[in-house]
């Protein structure tokens, strides 16, 4: 690597740590905190004068803010910088298509276009640089170094290669580590059934994918009485949903594989994603700061919390050239740590991972709820099946939370005899629930195979309130009443 104050960083694509050495940079990932902020800053101040001399859109963003690159002296500096949204992406490159005017590239520099597939609005486009997308390679490899693999691994990826931008950039890290690496990608019919006999063929020691297409990939082969401890997997590693960072989920997948379950991911847009890593030790994801700086915020005041306190991560490239990112807001929810590691190096952790999303927690009759704690608890009890369903609907204006869930086919096999064993099965789920929720719901156990499977992010909320909002609404204007929530004009 070039000096440490240079910037944009370049890298040697020739280096390679011996294969004992548990760091890729010993002195970057063991520095005391005050040296790495010192580190961040200079990184930091570059890519913020960087957008401004390339990109009108931070310019006018940061004029109206009333802020300026020469105002950022320390790094407490960067909060008086306003967060970028994903909304606001969007809306730029609809008003300046394609890309937007924060490409801070020549197009002839453009190497990879990415996006995301507009499922629920127009999509949005990723260009990412020649010399960023090598930067992006270095910074996985020496992420997937810490998870503890080596060159001549071979590494499974098992998830979709297309817009989709997560496949690519373990690929991308994979070579630069110098590992076998096999695009198996995902998606196609029969794909998953194929996965299992490649995994027995070529026993790779390492997997790529979604925590709940790992648990469906057990399933299959269950299915065809092959252990998934016969692939001979040692690592296995993940991003797209919170799975891998919860609790019940990584011991499930931990016993069903034999391989160390290890978490990963921030966001497409801050690629290197894989910023935020967990090390060998599974400790919680480490925050590579020196990579991607990011604070962990208060949702409303967007003012970073304290360690130990719960808060949304914002980040902000450090290497990037293209498309750089200056406090992009996730909109995630988790809480960090800069307790040591006991692999020794010295960045903040997030110990429970990304544990879900500011709009995926619902309010019911006043508690908190988290999918993810669904998840962790029904992962804990004897008999669940391991797939599960969160309904959110309203009867006589009231919430009501109903969770399905699969129970095992062992169950299923006993339940057939002895039918008051899904009776307590679920009374027992409903209690547990009830403990951790702080609300009773309502279980409903479901026979194996019931509910669907997915070979990317699981989606497992369904919130039907405004069903009810709009039954109402339609019986009120049947029956002549005026709108609730409007005022009676007669």
């Amino acid at each position: 690597m070039n000096g440490p104050a240079a910037w944009p960083p370049v890298y040697d694509d020739e280096y390679m740590p011996a294969p004992d050495q548990r760091y890729w940079f010993p002195k970057l990932e063991t520095m005391a905190p005050g040296e790495r902020d010192a580190f961040i800053l200079a990184r930091l101040r570059a890519t913020v004068h960087w957008a401004w001399e390339r990109s009108p859109f931070y310019r006018e963003k940061w004029t109206r803010a009333g802020v300026h690159p020469d105002h950022l002296r320390r790094l407490e500096d960067l909060r008086r910088f306003p967060v970028l949204t994903k909304d606001e992406l969007r809306a730029e490159q609809a008003a300046h298509p394609p890309a937007g005017r924060y490409a801070c590239i020549d197009p002839a520099d453009v190497a990879r276009v990415h996006g995301t597939s507009g499922t629920t609005g127009k999509p949005t486009m990723f260009l990412i640089g020649r010399d960023d997308w090598r930067r992006i390679a270095n910074a996985h490899a020496r992420i997937m170094w810490g998870m503890g693999l080596r060159p001549g691994d071979t590494i499974f990826i098992a998830s979709f290669f297309s817009l989709y931008i997560g496949s690519w950039g373990v690929l991308a890290g994979g070579e630069r580590l110098r590992a076998a690496c096999f695009p198996f990608g995902a998606g196609q019919p029969g794909q998953t059934l194929r996965a299992v006999r490649w995994l027995l063929e070529t026993r790779p020691a390492a997997f790529y994918g979604t925590p709940s297409y790992a648990l469906h990939l057990a399933e299959v082969a269950a299915s065809e009485r092959v252990d998934p401890r016969d692939f001979g997997l040692r690592v296995m590693f993940f991003s797209g949903e919170p799975g891998a960072g919860i609790p019940g989920t990584r011991r499930r997948i931990e016993e069903v594989f034999g391989a160390a379950c290890l978490d990963s991911g921030s966001m497409a847009e801050m690629t290197p994603w894989m910023s935020n890593g967990e090390c060998a030790y599974r400790s919680g994801m480490h925050l590579w700061q020196d990579l991607v700086y990011c604070e962990v915020c208060d949702p409303q005041t967007f003012e970073p919390v304290d360690y130990g306190r719960e808060g949304t991560p914002v980040y902000t490239h450090l290497e990037r050239t293209s498309q750089p990112m200056i406090r992009l807001l996730s909109g995630d929810l988790t809480r960090w740590t800069d307790e040591p590691c006991e692999c020794g190096r010295t960045y903040p952790r997030l110990p429970r991972g990304i544990y879900g999303r500011i709009d995926d927690m619902c309010v019911i009759r006043g508690a908190n709820v988290y999918p993810s704690a669904i998840e962790d608890t029904l992962r804990t009890i004897d008999g669940f099946g391991g797939e599960f369903q969160v309904v959110i609907s309203r009867e006589r204006a009231m919430d009501e939370l109903v969770v399905r869930a699969e129970y095992s086919a062992e169950v299923a096999r006993r339940a057939a005899t002895a039918p008051d064993l899904l009776r307590a099965l679920r009374e027992r789920i409903t209690v547990r629930l009830a403990v951790t929720l702080g609300i009773r719901p309502i279980v409903r156990c479901e026979p194996p195979g019931t509910l669907p499977r997915t070979e990317f992010k699981a989606r497992r909320v369904l919130d039907n309130r405004s069903l009810y909002e709009t039954a109402l609404a339609g019986a009120d204007e049947r029956a002549g009443c005026p709108r609730r929530g409007t005022p009676d004009q007669s």
